[in-house]
């Protein structure tokens, strides 16, 4: 959590404790659920909160905005954006039936009331958002064929905005001129961000 509040000094009494909460939750259940690897698991606040809220860095949201996240598996990077913009609205979707059990159940036990959660596959949903975010789920040509006609909004704040990590230029050229690339390096100074990047693609 450390390394949290120091990069988030803003956060309020209620996110940090929103935060704090979630280390023993997804630790309960990770031992239900594989979701994290269990060495992995010792560096949850860095590679998986940190990683999720790097967002925030690059495209903070706004009060009102709709946020959709493709392929959210055990909530992120929804959970931890959902805890940051408490007046933003996110829906977390997947297509595992159990993923989305946990998400609910961590949504509810840290008392998320700006989170919805669907059990679906990404074509499958219709409804429209602002944002579309997702971290290593698919090649962005795959988010943007699953995110046409759910993106909407005012110009200039709108699009697909997601963490990858390695090079990108094999998935990247064909949308020359829409994108805008951080490395995560940048913003935050843990060597586990090395090869990190947040992309926005805007529509």
């Amino acid at each position: 959590m450390e390394e949290i509040i120091r990069y988030f000094p803003g956060l309020d009494a209620g996110q940090k404790k929103k935060l704090e909460a979630l280390g023993a939750l997804y630790s309960e259940w990770n031992s239900v659920i594989n979701l994290i690897s269990r060495k992995d698991f010792s560096n949850f606040y860095t590679n998986h909160v940190l990683h999720s809220l790097s967002i925030a860095m690059a495209v903070p949201f706004r009060p009102g905005e709709k946020i959709l996240d493709i392929g959210t598996g055990g909530g992120f990077p929804g959970i931890p954006l959902a805890i940051l913009f408490p007046d933003t609205s996110f829906t977390l979707i997947d297509s595992i039936k159990k993923k989305i059990k946990v998400v609910k159940d961590v949504a509810a036990r840290t008392g998320l009331s700006n989170v919805r959660t669907v059990n679906c596959r990404a074509e499958q949903h219709n409804d429209r958002y602002n944002f579309v975010v997702s971290r290593a789920v698919a090649p962005l040509p795959t988010l943007v064929s699953w995110s046409k006609g759910k993106i909407t909004g005012i110009e200039g704040r709108k699009g697909i905005i997601a963490l990858k990590g390695g090079d990108l230029t094999g998935e990247t050229g064909e949308f020359a001129g829409r994108i805008t690339v951080w490395d995560i390096k940048d913003l935050f100074s843990e060597p586990w961000f090395e090869t990190k990047k947040i992309i926005w693609l805007r529509f």
